[in-house]
């Protein structure tokens, strides 16, 4: 774990470094800003308006960014923002100008209020809000182009004013994350907050929970300010509590990537009042391993006719495509058509079975020579092979060795025939090798 805390120390150093030498990275982001209608019903009716981020790592780069402002926005929809931790001046929330694809942003009004979970609760321990909470409140959630970023930020501005300032931010630069059955998971997941205000003084708290299909449980849950885990029943979870509290890496480690392990993934970091959190799918993947049967190479004879089997087993997630293949001898390689699937069945431990059949020969698939029966297996994992060599006679008339071997056995049997006409004309019992009958010559000699 130290190596991990090292690497991400010094990312965020590094992240800092850019930011300040480039702070004019930091973006103008076009949100959505979306609210309850006022009125009652259920469910309540929402509202969404255009709205501005002007985003600056100070206050006075903030504020020299507002020439031409557009007219289709309501004024009190534009914000400059002051970001000192430069979560929001990330490559993936600044696309180049003119660029047609923007980030995703959403901003919502936001009400302070103590955490109910226990391994949050002490952090409100005294049951009294701060004069410091009278404020107007907003929280923006933002996605970078192509999922390199996800970002949630809890913001602070002087009531009815338009310059709020970043308390909080939680960030994962992996919205979506890809592993193998049994191999190591990091979940990316790092958080910021702003020393000077008061609420970062009562410590925090940080929550993984893990949802899918409309299920969730706990993870794993961390008491900051008392450094204590919550007991939970999830094994092989764990974070890096030194980077937790040196560099704010809360990323969560699975030992072992299981299939129950795939869905979505949401880390939670609690200041006293606030709240912010981002989310994270992970999707365990998995390849099917194939055997064809019978494995062993195989002779079609004329009329007969060959039932091969080709079994996908401890595959996960379920979509897979089966499909049978030809590789004859000249290299040309054929879908064969005809093939039948099985249902999947589940093993225990959550990765899936499922067979195909295909028939060859008499009644089946004419495959017109001798080849390789390929079964193929596609997966989001991967594309796997299994094949069968397979020998076919009959099926067509006679190659061109064949012919020419046939040349040679009769060119050898004749040669043979005269060995034996000449052996026995030695012996003086000459036998025409046409007639078979004996020299009439030597038999008049003999009567004489």
């Amino acid at each position: 774990m130290t190596d991990f805390a090292t690497i991400y120390k010094l990312s965020i150093i590094a992240f800092a470094y850019a930011v300040q030498v480039y702070g004019a990275t930091c973006p103008v982001l076009e949100c959505w800003f979306v609210q309850e209608k006022s009125g009652r019903g259920f469910p309540a009716a929402m509202s969404q308006e255009k709205s501005l981020l002007y985003v600056g790592t100070d206050p006075v780069s903030t504020g020299t960014r507002t020439k031409n402002l557009p007219a289709d926005i309501d004024a009190a929809r534009i914000y400059h923002v002051t970001d000192p931790g430069a979560a929001f001046c990330s490559s993936p929330l600044c696309p180049p100008e003119g660029s047609v694809r923007k980030p995703q942003c959403e901003i919502n009004p936001f009400l302070p209020h103590p955490a109910v979970v226990q391994w949050a609760a002490p952090l409100t321990e005294s049951a009294h809000s701060p004069i410091y909470l009278q404020a107007d409140w907003l929280s923006v959630s933002a996605q970078g182009l192509d999922g390199q970023l996800t970002l949630s930020s809890v913001m602070r501005a002087p009531t009815n004013t338009n310059k709020p300032s970043v308390i909080v931010s939680v960030f994962s630069r992996t919205a979506s994350v890809r592993a193998r059955l049994g191999a190591p998971v990091v979940l990316d997941c790092g958080f910021w907050t702003e020393s000077s205000s008061p609420l970062t003084t009562g410590g925090f708290s940080v929550e993984w929970r893990y949802q899918f299909r409309g299920e969730g449980r706990l993870v794993l849950a961390y008491d900051g300010k008392n450094d204590r885990l919550a007991q939970t029943t999830e094994e092989g979870a764990q974070l890096d509590i030194a980077a937790l509290h040196q560099t704010g890496n809360a990323s969560l480690i699975l030992q072992e990537a299981q299939v129950r392990h795939s869905g979505t993934y949401i880390c939670s970091v609690y200041l006293p009042y606030l709240l912010a959190q981002v989310s994270i799918n992970l999707e365990v993947e998995e390849p099917p391993s194939l055997s064809v049967s019978p494995s062993t190479p195989q002779v079609l004879l004329p009329g007969q006719s060959l039932s091969l089997q080709c079994r996908a087993s401890g595959f996960t997630p379920l979509p897979l495509e089966l499909r049978w293949e030809f590789l004859g001898a000249d290299g040309e390689l054929r879908p064969l058509v005809g093939g039948r699937v099985s249902g999947h069945t589940q093993a225990r431990d959550g990765t899936f079975t499922q067979s195909s059949w295909v028939e060859v020969g008499q009644g089946g698939v004419d495959l017109g020579g001798a080849g390789e029966v390929v079964c193929v297996g596609v997966h989001a994992g991967g594309t796997r092979r299994a094949r069968v060599s397979l020998s076919v006679i009959g099926l067509r008339g006679p190659t061109v060795e064949d012919s020419m071997a046939m040349v040679a056995v009769a060119l050898g049997l004749y040669g043979l025939m005269r060995i034996v006409s000449w052996t026995l004309g030695m012996t003086g019992n000459s036998i025409h090798p046409l007639t078979g009958s004996a020299d009439r010559d030597s038999e008049g000699k003999k009567e004489k």
